[in-house]
């Protein structure tokens, strides 16, 4: 049950706000020669369109009943044409009825088989067309103004501060390019994509005798990379994903197997960060879907083997009620005991990745899903709270190891909606969903309550206020342009096809495009509060990766361009393919 304090069983319409008015005049009225090529290219399109969303499977069995059909129609044909012959002649024909009812079988079987490998081991090309509307239109513009910037300023390097023009780098990876690229390819933009492929082929080593985040460089690396040779098939990124997973196995060499937090891609030593002997739970927990994917690319179980066995430790770990402390001891496998206990930095995509890998394997991997479930009980439970005034519905954390309840929510928990929509599309209870559509507005209102019309990094919340049920601190005022709000907008949209988390998408971009855009690109920002905020100089790469891809995502006619019927997205919006699982009972 419920508890009072917590029930999330609310009219949400009678909280929302009616979705804002469009904003596309002055884009359409300039533009009008390209609004009406893109009406009647998605005319021309729009059969092609239905026919790619098929399955490959679907294909298959279309074209087998075509030919059943047709095989059943000659028979028959057959059948009133033997009526004058001699009964003799019958019985031929009988016979022959019969060899062709076994034929007719095998063809069935051939569809069945076929399906059965395909659904194991194949996975169709997708097909991105480019922006159908005016407001893919303008998100793809963006990403070419920064990706223009990035380019001219910082290529090759990891990361560019928009407002100087200075490259900066952190792993010496060329981030921007590696994490921003299938962003590129599904918006179309074909020059963009050959020129960070062919830097990806000519110019990424891994060789360089230097530390690395095993986490970040696994979900912004390794994930990207195999979505783009997912995508495109393209060898030559199979192998430098490859060569990377081998590199990154060092870090499990710990005496638990639970990764240590740096390696050294060079060398394959690993250890833990200087700053302390633990690693972050939710970074050794947010690898198992990228090197799960490696093994069944590679045909090498020793990256899922690593990966999962990490899972399964912390699975027999002892909890609070589901949930885990965000700090664990490589060397003894066992959570700091004193840690904070949170959804937001360090803590959040443990609990993603429990339910996002349940749904990678086919839904067979029982143990994972079961920990999710525990683990958003716990949430309901135990850190899902109401503020005051108007009892907004919000996330907080016990601090220090205790259950002291601390009242503050970072902007990385509004990844929580989608994870909760995504987890009741595949059969999850349904008060999942009420707490996502809830919890989504709150979110919401945490761009909606500044003049600039963008989140700060946390918010915090007053359970006894007569007035304001939230409140930013100076401290916490900065913004990443962090993507987790939007990412839950797209869940939602593509679940529901509510048009109202379009609207809002579209009110953030809109403020991304007034205070975050710059000379070369788009910078984060000091503090959210002030209606002339100062840039921070610094454009992140999951800007691209994911801020971008998901609004432009988010504002598709077509909401299923990247369905997640055959798609889990990683922590970095990389989409990677959904297995099925093993009807003959093979497979790792």
């Amino acid at each position: 049950m419920y508890d009072s304090k917590v029930d999330t069983r609310i009219d949400l319409d009678s909280q929302l706000p009616p979705a804002p008015q469009t904003k596309l005049e002055q884009w359409m009225s300039s533009n009008e020669d390209k609004a009406l090529q893109l009406e009647q290219f998605i005319s021309h399109r729009k059969i092609i369109r239905r026919w790619n969303r098929l399955s490959r499977f679907q294909r298959s069995l279309a074209y087998g009943l075509l030919i059943v059909g047709l095989t059943i129609a000659i028979l028959l044909y057959t059948s009133k044409a033997s009526n004058s012959e001699d009964k003799p002649k019958k019985q031929v024909e009988q016979d022959s009825l019969k060899n062709s009812s076994l034929v007719m079988e095998s063809a069935i079987n051939a569809v069945l088989i076929k399906k059965t490998v395909m659904d194991s081991d194949m996975f169709e090309r997708p097909i991105f067309t480019g922006p159908s509307n005016a407001r893919q239109f303008a998100v793809v513009e963006s990403f070419k103004h920064a990706w223009k910037g990035y380019k001219e300023h910082a290529w090759g390097h990891d990361n560019l501060k928009p407002v100087s023009g200075m490259p900066y780098d952190w792993f010496s990876l060329g981030l921007t390019i590696v994490d921003g690229l299938d962003t590129a390819y599904i918006m179309g933009l074909n020059e963009e994509y050959e020129e960070g492929r062919q830097w990806i082929s000519t110019e990424l080593t891994f060789t360089k005798n230097k530390d690395v985040n095993f986490f970040e460089v696994t979900i912004r690396v390794l994930g990207a990379l195999l979505t783009n040779y997912h995508f495109t098939q393209d060898s030559m990124f199979l192998e430098k994903a490859k060569d990377l997973g081998e590199r990154l196995m060092g870090a499990f060499s710990s005496p638990s197997g639970v990764p240590y937090s740096d390696v050294n891609l060079g060398t394959r030593a690993a250890h833990s960060p200087e700053w302390s002997h633990y690693s972050t739970t939710a970074e050794v927990t947010t690898v198992q879907l990228e090197f799960r994917e490696l093994s069944r690319a590679t045909d090498n179980p020793m990256f899922e083997d690593a990966a999962a066995a990490v899972s399964e430790k912390i699975h027999q770990l002892p909890k609070k009620h589901g949930l885990v402390p965000i700090f664990i001891n490589p060397n003894t496998g066992t959570f700091l005991p004193h840690a904070t206990i949170t959804l937001g930095a360090r803590g959040d995509s443990y609990y993603e990745y429990l339910l996002k890998q349940w749904i990678q394997t086919g839904k067979t991997v029982n143990y994972l899903l079961d920990d999710y479930l525990s683990a958003i009980e716990g949430v309901r439970e135990y850190l899902a709270k109401r503020s005051s005034p108007n009892k907004r519905l919000f996330i907080g954390e016990f601090s220090t190891g205790s259950e002291t309840f601390n009242p503050k929510m970072d902007h990385l928990t509004c990844f929580l909606p989608g994870t909760l929509a995504l987890g009741h599309f595949n059969g999850l209870p349904d008060w999942h969903m009420v707490m996502a559509e809830e919890l989504l507005y709150t979110c919401y209102l945490t761009y909606a309550a500044h003049p600039t019309f963008l989140a700060p990094e946390i918010t915090h919340f007053n359970m006894a206020s007569p007035t304001e049920d939230m409140y930013t601190k100076t401290a916490d005022a900065h913004s990443l342009l962090r993507p987790e709000f939007l990412e839950s907008l797209w869940y939602m949209y593509q679940i529901t096809g509510n048009s109202t988390y379009q609207e809002w998408g579209w009110q953030i971009y809109q403020a991304l495009e007034k205070y975050a855009r710059v000379e070369h690109g788009y910078s984060s920002l000091n503090n959210v509060k002030s209606e002339k905020p100062i840039p921070r100089d610094m454009m992140e790469s999951f800007f691209l990766s994911e801020t971008l891809k998901y609004l432009y995502l988010l504002f598709a006619d077509d909401r299923y361009i990247v369905d997640l019927n055959k798609y889990v997205i990683n922590s970095e919006a990389h989409p990677l393919p959904i297995h099925k699982p093993p009807t003959n009972g093979v497979g790792f």
